[in-house]
Protein backbone atom coordinates (compact mmCIF):
# COMPACT_ATOMS: atom_id res chain seq x y z
CA UNK A 1 0.00 0.00 0.00
CA UNK A 2 1.01 3.61 -0.56
CA UNK A 3 -0.26 6.55 1.49
CA UNK A 4 -0.15 10.07 0.10
CA UNK A 5 0.26 12.57 2.92
CA UNK A 6 0.84 16.28 3.47
CA UNK A 7 3.38 18.09 5.63
CA UNK A 8 3.77 16.18 8.89
CA UNK A 9 4.02 19.27 11.06
CA UNK A 10 0.66 20.65 9.92
CA UNK A 11 -1.43 17.96 8.20
CA UNK A 12 -3.85 16.68 10.84
CA UNK A 13 -5.77 14.43 8.47
CA UNK A 14 -2.58 12.85 7.15
CA UNK A 15 -1.59 12.08 10.74
CA UNK A 16 -4.87 10.24 11.30
CA UNK A 17 -4.45 7.80 8.42
CA UNK A 18 -0.69 7.39 8.84
CA UNK A 19 -1.01 6.70 12.56
CA UNK A 20 -3.76 4.15 11.97
CA UNK A 21 -1.59 2.22 9.54
CA UNK A 22 1.61 2.42 11.59
CA UNK A 23 0.10 1.74 15.02
CA UNK A 24 -1.78 -1.32 13.78
CA UNK A 25 1.33 -2.75 12.12
CA UNK A 26 0.22 -2.55 8.50
CA UNK A 27 2.98 -2.31 5.89
CA UNK A 28 2.90 0.73 3.61
CA UNK A 29 5.07 3.32 1.95
CA UNK A 30 4.42 7.03 2.26
CA UNK A 31 4.67 9.79 -0.32
CA UNK A 32 4.74 13.41 0.77
CA UNK A 33 2.81 15.97 -1.29
CA UNK A 34 3.51 19.51 -0.06
CA UNK A 35 0.25 21.20 0.86
CA UNK A 36 0.88 24.75 -0.29
CA UNK A 37 2.96 24.09 -3.39
CA UNK A 38 1.75 24.56 -6.99
CA UNK A 39 0.62 21.31 -8.57
CA UNK A 40 -0.65 19.80 -5.30
CA UNK A 41 -3.80 18.26 -6.77
CA UNK A 42 -2.06 17.29 -9.99
CA UNK A 43 0.51 15.31 -7.99
CA UNK A 44 -2.29 13.39 -6.27
CA UNK A 45 -4.23 12.80 -9.49
CA UNK A 46 -1.05 11.42 -11.08
CA UNK A 47 -1.01 8.72 -8.39
CA UNK A 48 -4.77 8.32 -7.95
CA UNK A 49 -6.80 9.42 -10.99
CA UNK A 50 -10.40 10.18 -10.12
CA UNK A 51 -9.67 10.73 -6.43
CA UNK A 52 -10.74 13.78 -4.45
CA UNK A 53 -7.33 15.41 -4.80
CA UNK A 54 -6.85 15.58 -1.02
CA UNK A 55 -4.57 14.02 1.56
CA UNK A 56 -4.52 11.42 2.86
CA UNK A 57 -5.17 9.16 -0.11
CA UNK A 58 -4.48 5.43 0.17
CA UNK A 59 -3.48 3.42 -2.89
CA UNK A 60 -3.68 -0.37 -2.72
CA UNK A 61 -2.95 -1.91 -6.09
CA UNK A 62 -5.68 -0.65 -8.40
CA UNK A 63 -7.77 0.76 -5.56
CA UNK A 64 -7.56 4.40 -4.45
CA UNK A 65 -9.34 5.53 -1.28
CA UNK A 66 -9.57 9.09 -0.04
CA UNK A 67 -11.39 10.59 2.95
CA UNK A 68 -10.01 9.33 6.25
CA UNK A 69 -13.05 7.42 7.46
CA UNK A 70 -13.31 5.67 4.08
CA UNK A 71 -9.68 4.63 4.46
CA UNK A 72 -10.46 3.19 7.90
CA UNK A 73 -13.41 1.23 6.54
CA UNK A 74 -11.39 -0.09 3.61
CA UNK A 75 -8.66 -1.30 5.94
CA UNK A 76 -11.26 -2.88 8.23
CA UNK A 77 -12.69 -4.83 5.29
CA UNK A 78 -9.41 -5.86 3.68
CA UNK A 79 -7.19 -6.32 6.76
CA UNK A 80 -9.58 -7.63 9.45
CA UNK A 81 -6.67 -8.94 11.50
CA UNK A 82 -5.34 -5.41 12.10
CA UNK A 83 -8.01 -4.43 14.64
CA UNK A 84 -8.97 -1.20 12.91
CA UNK A 85 -12.23 -0.99 14.90
CA UNK A 86 -13.07 -2.59 18.28
CA UNK A 87 -14.24 -6.22 18.13
CA UNK A 88 -17.26 -5.72 20.39
CA UNK A 89 -20.36 -4.67 18.39
CA UNK A 90 -21.48 -1.97 20.83
CA UNK A 91 -17.96 -0.57 21.18
CA UNK A 92 -17.51 -0.61 17.40
CA UNK A 93 -20.76 1.29 16.87
CA UNK A 94 -19.75 3.86 19.48
CA UNK A 95 -16.28 4.21 17.94
CA UNK A 96 -17.73 4.82 14.50
CA UNK A 97 -20.20 7.37 15.85
CA UNK A 98 -17.58 9.44 17.67
CA UNK A 99 -15.22 9.20 14.71
CA UNK A 100 -17.91 10.55 12.40
CA UNK A 101 -18.57 13.33 14.90
CA UNK A 102 -14.86 14.17 14.81
CA UNK A 103 -14.80 14.17 11.01
CA UNK A 104 -17.67 16.63 10.72
CA UNK A 105 -17.49 18.67 13.91
CA UNK A 106 -15.49 20.65 16.44
CA UNK A 107 -14.95 23.46 13.96
CA UNK A 108 -14.34 26.07 16.66
CA UNK A 109 -11.36 24.17 18.07
CA UNK A 110 -10.04 23.23 14.66
CA UNK A 111 -10.33 26.82 13.43
CA UNK A 112 -8.83 28.54 16.45
CA UNK A 113 -6.07 25.99 17.02
CA UNK A 114 -4.66 24.62 13.73
CA UNK A 115 -2.30 21.70 14.20
CA UNK A 116 1.29 22.91 14.43
CA UNK A 117 3.66 20.41 16.00
CA UNK A 118 6.57 22.86 15.70
CA UNK A 119 5.33 25.39 18.26
CA UNK A 120 3.90 25.55 21.77
CA UNK A 121 1.38 28.32 22.37
CA UNK A 122 0.67 30.21 25.55
CA UNK A 123 -2.45 28.97 27.30
CA UNK A 124 -5.32 31.49 27.23
CA UNK A 125 -9.07 31.76 26.83
CA UNK A 126 -9.86 30.84 23.23
CA UNK A 127 -13.57 31.58 23.33
CA UNK A 128 -16.84 29.92 24.21
CA UNK A 129 -16.96 27.82 21.03
CA UNK A 130 -13.60 26.22 21.75
CA UNK A 131 -14.60 25.62 25.37
CA UNK A 132 -17.80 23.85 24.24
CA UNK A 133 -15.83 21.68 21.81
CA UNK A 134 -13.30 20.73 24.49
CA UNK A 135 -16.08 19.88 26.93
CA UNK A 136 -17.74 17.61 24.38
CA UNK A 137 -14.49 15.96 23.32
CA UNK A 138 -13.33 15.19 26.84
CA UNK A 139 -16.81 13.91 27.67
CA UNK A 140 -16.59 11.53 24.71
CA UNK A 141 -13.21 10.29 25.90
CA UNK A 142 -14.42 9.68 29.44
CA UNK A 143 -17.55 7.89 28.25
CA UNK A 144 -15.62 5.61 25.91
CA UNK A 145 -13.08 4.74 28.59
CA UNK A 146 -15.73 4.13 31.27
CA UNK A 147 -18.03 2.03 29.09
CA UNK A 148 -15.67 0.10 26.87
CA UNK A 149 -12.11 0.11 28.21
CA UNK A 150 -12.15 -2.17 31.23
CA UNK A 151 -9.35 -2.53 33.72
CA UNK A 152 -6.15 -3.84 32.18
CA UNK A 153 -7.38 -3.63 28.58
CA UNK A 154 -5.11 -0.75 27.62
CA UNK A 155 -4.97 3.05 27.83
CA UNK A 156 -6.86 3.94 24.66
CA UNK A 157 -10.54 4.77 24.12
CA UNK A 158 -11.58 1.13 23.72
CA UNK A 159 -8.59 -0.45 25.42
CA UNK A 160 -6.48 -1.27 22.37
CA UNK A 161 -5.58 1.40 19.81
CA UNK A 162 -8.22 1.74 17.08
CA UNK A 163 -9.37 4.07 14.31
CA UNK A 164 -11.17 6.20 16.90
CA UNK A 165 -7.86 6.98 18.61
CA UNK A 166 -6.33 7.87 15.25
CA UNK A 167 -9.23 10.22 14.55
CA UNK A 168 -8.76 12.07 17.84
CA UNK A 169 -4.95 12.10 17.84
CA UNK A 170 -4.66 15.56 16.21
CA UNK A 171 -7.08 16.91 18.82
CA UNK A 172 -4.74 15.58 21.48
CA UNK A 173 -1.87 17.48 19.87
CA UNK A 174 -3.95 20.67 19.72
CA UNK A 175 -4.88 20.52 23.39
CA UNK A 176 -1.23 19.90 24.23
CA UNK A 177 0.29 22.51 21.90
CA UNK A 178 -2.16 25.26 22.87
CA UNK A 179 -2.02 24.60 26.61
CA UNK A 180 -5.74 23.89 26.96
CA UNK A 181 -6.61 22.53 30.39
CA UNK A 182 -8.52 19.23 30.65
CA UNK A 183 -9.54 16.88 33.46
CA UNK A 184 -7.20 14.26 34.91
CA UNK A 185 -8.76 11.33 33.02
CA UNK A 186 -8.34 13.18 29.73
CA UNK A 187 -4.75 14.00 30.63
CA UNK A 188 -4.09 10.29 31.12
CA UNK A 189 -5.55 9.53 27.71
CA UNK A 190 -3.51 12.31 26.09
CA UNK A 191 -0.31 10.91 27.62
CA UNK A 192 -1.10 7.51 26.09
CA UNK A 193 -1.51 9.00 22.61
CA UNK A 194 1.50 11.32 22.85
CA UNK A 195 3.65 8.46 24.12
CA UNK A 196 2.62 6.02 21.39
CA UNK A 197 5.78 4.93 19.50
CA UNK A 198 4.09 5.52 16.15
CA UNK A 199 3.19 9.07 17.15
CA UNK A 200 6.72 9.74 18.43
CA UNK A 201 8.03 8.59 15.04
CA UNK A 202 5.69 11.01 13.25
CA UNK A 203 6.63 13.87 15.58
CA UNK A 204 10.36 13.33 15.09
CA UNK A 205 9.91 13.46 11.32
CA UNK A 206 7.64 16.50 11.57
CA UNK A 207 10.16 18.51 13.56
CA UNK A 208 12.89 17.62 11.07
CA UNK A 209 10.97 18.97 8.08
CA UNK A 210 12.95 21.84 6.49
CA UNK A 211 9.88 24.07 6.09
CA UNK A 212 8.83 23.97 9.75
CA UNK A 213 8.60 27.49 11.13
CA UNK A 214 7.75 28.50 14.68
CA UNK A 215 4.67 30.44 13.62
CA UNK A 216 3.00 33.30 15.41
CA UNK A 217 -0.47 32.55 16.71
CA UNK A 218 -2.96 31.77 13.97
CA UNK A 219 -6.66 32.37 14.53
CA UNK A 220 -8.03 31.23 11.16
CA UNK A 221 -7.79 27.79 9.49
CA UNK A 222 -4.69 27.47 7.37
CA UNK A 223 -5.07 27.02 3.63
CA UNK A 224 -3.69 23.53 4.15
CA UNK A 225 -6.86 22.55 6.06
CA UNK A 226 -8.82 22.83 2.82
CA UNK A 227 -6.62 20.21 1.15
CA UNK A 228 -7.09 17.46 3.71
CA UNK A 229 -9.90 15.04 4.42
Amino acid sequence: MKLLIGNKCYSSWSLRAWLLLRATGLAFEEKLVLLDEPGFKEAIFAEAPGSGGTVPTLIDGGVAVWETLAIAEYLHETRPEAGIWPRDVAARAHARAISSEMHAGFTALRGACPMNLGKRFAGRDRGAGVARDVERITGIWRQARERFAGSGQGPFLYGAFSAADAMYAPVVTRLDSYGIAVDAASQDYMRAVLGLPAYREWLTAALAEPWVVAQDEVEEPALADLRQS
